[in-house]
């Protein structure tokens, strides 16, 4: 076996090695060389090669997305580094365990002009669960850091950062370790306490005749059947739930959007829960949050293991526990009421369906004629990668397959990386992949294309409107050099010579048949993978968008 030379560099690559970290990101480099040499020789570790740090860190997101187990990213010293921030972020907030390992100049070197070098530690501080920033020499106070680090980042499901100084020369390699590190036992850090008595919010639940659950981010599967069927069987409850949500009844409320928008001033008050229940993780949809921040329910219970926002100024309560214990212990406290809640919602509901369909029958080629078309021609038991702005509100507003896993950083909800978070999820999961993306956000994340690792059976499906749509349907709108330069974004590029480059198969639709014909030939081939590019009008897209909403009562 090779192993580095620098003793600091063995106790890293040993402990992540006995802690089960052994997915790896590496972004070439020399100050990280020494981890380099002694991942990559071990053939305990899954080692991968991204060049650009943003994008690696998104498909290191990815991956720990898919196999819910801290993914080791590891690069070079100075604004390498920096370059993780925005995965870091979305790691933050999304819950997913990502480890930065940073290669860094001995202390001595920072603050000299030295090149290269920046003030590393501590530079994640305001979104990082744990900084350990290590010293040069072998310690035991060094092994304690890494093994902390490792064990936050599996135990509160988020980021952490490593800080390694080592000193030249940094390629020599030895055939035998030098160190003998300490690997704590995993301690769980945050057990949950025991399940709290419930009586007393059975009690409010059993007296509430107006009560909504409301999911956001949801991992597939997460929800017992038996939960389900029981929360889908109650006259007073309305359970809305979000594409991301991946939960599935015929009584749940999944496009959220259309069902209040065209909403009176009345209909949100006879909509007005008394208790709000929500779980899962941030919320996509801007109207819901506005909703309910002007008609407050009176309660807000929010069922979490981690974090209980605020969302909606008025939570009154944090149930520290998982979903489906939380609904085991409570369901059974809870006895049927009288109450015309649910069938009120449910006649919306009905009332919207037939004005979508009728809407979608007579309207011209546009985004939303693609989304739709898109989102209903999805494999069953595929994964659905999607790009933030506007690609997730449309998909807000379509049935999905209920076989269809979906994915869409919505922690920080930016463009900057969807494109490898999703390159790193279909690496790390068996079910063919589709990624639907908008063509400012595909642009954006162009670099992740450059990755030796995507399945031959990856597809990717960009909507090419010209610019950024979503700023179309906003406030303020209107047709300026200054609103299409600065907000906009307009541009006539394409992906044809970046999908000809990278290898991929390309094919384009700018019409109902073409697009028809183009997905047939997306899905029958998986000998490399595929960008169809979908081109819709730029001037036309917002304005049947919103004509939308007011066809709909």
């Amino acid at each position: 076996m090779i192993y580095p030379k620098i003793p600091l560099a063995q106790s890293i690559i040993q402990i992540c090695l006995a802690k089960g970290i052994t997915t790896i990101i590496i972004s070439p480099g020399s100050r990280n060389a020494p981890l380099t040499i002694g991942f990559v020789n071990n053939p305990a570790f899954q080692c991968y090669s991204i060049a650009d740090e943003r994008c690696a860190a998104f498909f290191a997101l990815g991956i720990a997305q898919q196999k819910k187990q801290p993914v080791a990213l590891v690069c070079t010293s100075g604004s390498a580094l920096l370059n993780y921030y925005p995965a870091f972020a979305e790691a933050f907030y999304s819950q997913i365990p990502l480890i930065v390992i940073s290669a860094d100049r001995p202390q001595g070197k920072i603050d000299i002009g030295d090149g290269q070098t920046i003030r590393q530690e501590n530079v994640f501080a305001n979104h990082s669960l744990y900084n350990a920033n290590l010293n040069e020499a072998v310690s035991k106070e060094n092994d304690y850091k890494i093994n902390q680090a490792i064990d936050i980042a599996l135990d509160k499901k988020g980021p952490v950062h490593i800080n390694a100084p080592f000193e030249e020369p940094l390629y020599e390699t030895v055939s035998a370790l030098s160190v003998d590190v300490m690997v704590n036992a995993f301690a769980n850090l945050n057990a949950l306490p025991a399940i709290e008595n419930l009586s007393e919010f059975a009690s409010i639940w059993n007296n509430s005749t107006r009560k909504m659950i409301l999911v956001g981010v949801n991992d597939p599967n997460m929800i017992s059947d038996k939960t389900i069927n029981f929360l889908a069987d109650n006259q007073s409850l309305v359970v809305m739930t979000e594409t991301t949500s991946n939960l599935h009844h015929p009584n749940f409320i999944n496009n959220i959007d259309t069902i209040i928008t065209p909403f009176t001033s009345d209909d949100f008050e006879t909509f007005r829960p008394e208790i709000l229940l929500t779980f899962g993780g941030m919320i996509v949809s801007k109207r819901i949050k506005a909703f309910l921040r002007k008609y407050k329910p009176k309660h807000h219970w929010h069922i979490d293991t981690l974090r209980a926002y605020d969302t909606f100024g008025v939570l009154t309560k944090h149930f520290n526990v998982n979903p489906n214990s939380f609904f085991e212990a409570f369901l059974p406290l809870t006895t049927a009421i009288k109450s015309d809640y649910f069938i009120k919602m449910d006649a919306v509901q009905t009332l919207r369906k037939e004005k979508h369909e009728t809407y979608l029958a007579k309207i011209s080629f546009s985004d939303f004629v693609v989304f739709e078309k898109v989102i209903r021609r999805l494999p069953k038991n595929s994964q659905l990668q999607i790009s933030n702005s506007s690609a997730i509100r449309y998909a807000q507003l379509i049935d999905i397959d209920s076989s269809v896993e979906v994915y869409c950083n919505r922690g920080t909800s930016g463009i900057d990386g969807s494109t490898s978070t999703a390159i790193g999820a279909a690496v790390a999961n068996e079910k063919q992949t589709i990624f639907i993306t908008g063509d400012i956000g595909f642009l954006y994340d162009s670099n992740a294309l450059w990755n030796q690792y995507i399945p031959k059976n990856f597809k990717i499906i960009l909507i090419n409107n010209g610019g950024g749509g979503i700023f179309r349907i906003l406030p303020g709108h209107e047709e300026t050099p200054v609103f299409n330069t600065f907000f906009e974004t307009s541009h006539c590029l394409t992906a044809e010579h970046l999908a000809k480059m990278y290898g991929f198969e390309y094919s384009i639709a700018s019409d109902e048949t073409s697009l028809e014909n183009s997905l047939n030939a997306l899905y029958s081939q998986n000998d490399k993978p595929s960008i169809l590019e979908v081109f819709t009008p730029t001037l036309e897209n917002d304005s049947i968008l919103l004509q939308y909403f007011k066809e709909l009562v």
